[in-house]
């Protein structure tokens, strides 16, 4: 996919402390920065925003991160949190995914959500897959014992491939669905993907997991 190039993403961002932090802030109190300790939730590969910022509003208990790597796009996400009139549980994060043990510290998260990222066909590429196990290495650590990922994809290959990934790393699959809009839960939010495939009839492939103790 090619990104549109927006020279003044950077300082709208900057602009907006309250809502954006960049990766090299090195952020150690989360709970100090939502003034609360409550469960936090993180979306790695935020896109525009539709569905973290959802899930903050429809979950004012629950602090949310979303994370993503392109000023191009995460000023777009930007733009619906305020919108959104900036809800105080949601922040955002400009930096990469790979780098969530320096954004987090271990088990300090109670739950991942993957929604719809990058497939990387390839095979030579694997290891740059969201489930790969180096990945699922890194969510193990920032994760809490009980804690969660949560993947949505319309890419029947990739899901396939997470599902033998999760499992062999020795995670526990808890929910599994190969249509979820077949019989849509009412607490599913949709990302901007997730609109688009689905209306293209497309089916939705959704699963929970969690690490084995």
């Amino acid at each position: 996919m090619r990104l549109r190039n927006k020279p003044w993403a950077k300082d709208f961002m900057l602009e907006h402390p309250d809502v954006v932090i960049f990766e090299d802030q090195k952020v150690n109190d989360w709970q100090g920065i939502f003034g609360n300790e409550n469960p936090i939730h993180v979306e790695v590969g935020t896109g525009k925003g539709q569905f973290v910022i959802g899930m903050a509003k429809a979950n004012p208990h629950i602090n949310y991160i979303g994370i993503e790597h392109f000023d191009s796009v995460i000023v777009s996400a930007l733009e619906k949190v305020i919108e959104a009139e900036k809800p105080s549980n949601l922040r955002l994060i400009r930096g990469n995914g790979a780098n969530l043990e320096e954004l987090f510290k271990a088990g300090e998260l109670d739950r991942v959500f993957l929604n719809f990222s990058d497939p990387w066909p390839k095979t030579r590429h694997a290891k740059r897959r969201l489930t790969h196990g180096t990945f699922l290495q890194r969510y193990k650590n920032v994760l809490k014992q009980d804690g969660e990922i949560h993947f949505k994809t319309d890419n029947r290959l990739l899901f396939e491939y997470s599902l033998v990934s999760m499992s062999e790393f020795g995670m526990i699959l808890k929910e599994v669905s190969l249509d979820l809009h077949a019989e849509m839960p009412e607490d599913n939010i949709m990302t901007e993907y997730e609109e688009k495939f689905s209306a293209k009839g497309q089916p939705i492939y959704r699963l929970e997991s969690y690490f084995k103790q």
